[in-house]
């Protein structure tokens, strides 16, 4: 418990590091929404996972855009975790996204601590010319036991 507690802090003290260096460095953005995915069981395997969940682009007054998302990460993952939820302020270059928009790349550092409902967080930047940023800080949680951090990556491509 002890080591799993050390790690799960040194965990969150580099993902802290990683996103104040990131919010430095972004150019000027506009909020336009919240992207909200869910996700079910994912396990970890010390040097990376993949996990595939399902999103939505929630904007006031539009309709909502869906998307399936493919995240996978390199570094630290140790654990398993039954169910996962995130929520991601995105920020653009515009006020206003078209239907399919936020599709492409994203990448960034992560890191997160469950022992039995967990949080999260993930600095990702990419979309069409890097230009979108998903919130510094997202806000992710999941139930299972786990500690991960490193390296993550997201692909998002239109859903139904």
């Amino acid at each position: 418990m002890r080591r799993f507690l050390i790690l799960a802090g040194a965990a969150l003290g580099m993902l802290t590091a990683l996103i104040a260096g990131a919010s430095a460095q972004q150019p000027a953005r506009v909020q336009v929404g919240v992207l909200e995915c869910r996700g079910g069981a994912s396990v970890g395997f010390i040097v990376g996972s993949v996990t595939n969940l399902g999103c939505v682009l929630r904007v006031d007054g539009v309709p909502d855009d869906r998307y399936i998302a493919t995240i996978r990460k390199v570094g630290l993952d140790l654990g398993i975790t039954q169910e996962s939820a995130l929520a991601w302020g995105v920020f653009a270059p515009v006020a206003r996204l078209g239907p399919g928009d936020l599709s492409g790349s994203y990448a960034g550092a992560q890191g997160s601590a469950t022992l039995g409902v967990g949080v999260g967080g993930n600095v990702l930047v990419g979309g069409s010319n890097n230009s979108i940023a998903l919130q510094p800080l997202s806000v992710q949680g999941q139930v299972g036991v786990s500690v991960a951090a490193g390296l993550e990556s997201l692909e998002l491509r239109p859903g139904r």
